[in-house]
């Protein structure tokens, strides 16, 4: 059916409409530019009036898309507008470079200001000396906060855990609970769930907050409260938290130390920030780059990229040793050299995405030693009915491209054993890299693209030289 003029009007006005939605939403490249051209311009009024009407999380990006003379100009005539929320919002390399400009007072004012899992990351950036002069800086109760943050491994949940919480007697009432909040000033901002502990201070159970305001005052808060919650160790890794929060949807977590006393709680608003970056960082690793590729320095993300190419070069390597095995193969049939890339490349892209789907799976612990089996064999079944209709392709083309039979049947013979080979490496060599506590999203591309390369050249240089020499 033909549209009409009316129907197409209609929905050229419902695209320009759709853009202006986005364009509603966070910064877009017309601002950026206008305030970097208003930052040359030394025009300080415009570039105040076009920050004041952009939310803390797109001053971060504008801070980012900017270059390092347009961020430092930008924060002088304009600093009392940057809040610290924007710097939790800003990405660590960029942050480290602010940081790195900014006087001692002036971090540990920043500190100050900002949710404590945000200051711990700044400090956690500085070095020693200069960590100790900022928290020297800090009022004492600030401080011994703050150091105790520190004292926590890197991206666990003692780093995570916001120390201000809730926490009520078993034998207590409602109306008593309630009447504590509301006498209570130093509550935390925000919370789903109220902890129940024993005298030791030990939690025995947790009342959500939609329990207590539907229960009446005269009743217990043992009859009410849930027994059964997920406990997280300080020292739990913060992947693991975040497979707890996912796992059994909770909202809310309390903290435990060695002794099982509760110290803290971690909320689903910390937890979200945690998958992006747990997310993030193993899409980043298969490919063998860092974490501030995108606004690091040239030298450092030379230096973070240069280690996997060297393994690589040396990879590369060992395929061309075992091509060198096959060269009398190669000066007779030159179809064998023009065909040769072909399998291996289809081996590499099997093998990517069998590891791909393996790496993630591990993380999101979907592949377990209970169904390793199951999926493996899953995915040989997909890659030999995979290699074999490409290998009937392949071999056609081949056919008709060189008008050799020989040569189509042996190519299309090494592309199923090479696409099955890239399938059951790409699962197992991440299974056996995890069980060796090696994190599979770092090394697996390389193992998996080695053996597929060596592999590929070796079936069809082989099976090439067995038949046709």
């Amino acid at each position: 059916m033909r549209e009409g003029p009316d129907m197409a009007t209609d929905k050229r006005e419902d695209a320009l409409n759709r853009e202006d939605e986005e364009d509603a939403y966070g910064l877009n490249d017309e601002t950026v530019q206008h305030i970097r051209e208003s930052l040359d311009q030394d025009n300080v009024n415009a570039v105040r009036q076009q920050m004041a009407e952009l939310h803390s999380a797109d001053i971060a990006d504008l801070i980012e898309h900017l270059k390092p003379k347009h961020r430092s100009k930008l924060l002088d005539v304009a600093d009392d507008l940057v809040e610290p929320e924007v710097f939790s919002d800003l990405d660590d390399a960029v942050r480290e470079d602010l940081v790195d400009e900014m006087e001692t007072s002036e971090i540990a004012e920043l500190v100050n200001e900002l949710e404590l899992e945000d200051a711990l990351d700044v400090l956690g950036d500085l070095e020693d000396d200069e960590q100790q002069d900022v928290l020297n800086e800090l009022p004492a109760e600030n401080r011994l906060v703050m150091e105790e943050g520190l004292s926590y491994p890197e991206d666990t949940a003692g780093r995570l855990m916001q120390r201000d919480f809730i926490a009520v007697p078993e034998y207590w009432n409602i109306g008593q609970t309630i009447d504590y909040l509301r006498e209570t000033d130093d509550l935390p901002d925000d919370f789903y769930e109220i902890f129940v502990v024993d005298p030791r201070h030990h939690p025995i159970g947790t009342l959500p907050l939609d329990h207590v305001m539907r229960s009446r005052r005269h009743v217990p808060v043992s009859d009410i409260m849930l027994r059964e919650q997920k406990l997280i160790s300080v020292d739990m890794d913060q992947e693991e938290v975040a497979y707890l929060f996912q796992q059994y949807r909770l909202m809310s977590a309390a903290v435990v130390n060695e002794h099982g006393a509760l110290i803290g709680m971690i909320t689903v608003d910390d937890i979200v920030d945690v998958i992006n970056e747990e997310a993030e960082e193993d899409i980043l690793r298969l490919g063998g780059v860092g974490d501030d590729d995108l606004f690091g320095s040239i030298l450092d993300t030379a230096k973070t990229r240069f280690t996997w190419l060297l393994v690589n070069l040396f990879t590369a390597i060992l395929a061309s040793i075992a091509i060198s095995f096959f060269d009398a193969a190669l000066e007779q049939v030159i179809a064998l050299a023009v065909l040769m890339p072909i399998v291996a490349s289809m081996g590499g892209n099997a093998g990517t995405q069998s590891l791909t789907v393996a790496v993630r799976a591990i993380a999101t612990r979907e592949l377990t030693a209970s169904n390793m089996y199951r999926i493996l064999g899953k995915e040989a079944l997909v890659a030999f009915l995979n290699g074999s209709v490409f290998a009937l392709l392949i071999g056609l083309v081949t056919w008709v491209w060189f008008g050799d039979v020989t040569i189509g049947w042996i190519i299309a013979l090494a592309m199923v054993v090479n696409m099955l080979v890239a399938g059951i490496a790409g699962i197992t060599i991440p299974i056996i890299l995890e069980r060796q506590g090696i994190d599979p999203a770092v090394a697996s591309s390389v193992f998996v693209t080695t053996i597929t390369d060596i592999l590929g050249f070796v079936a069809f240089l082989g099976i090439a030289s067995i038949v046709l020499l």
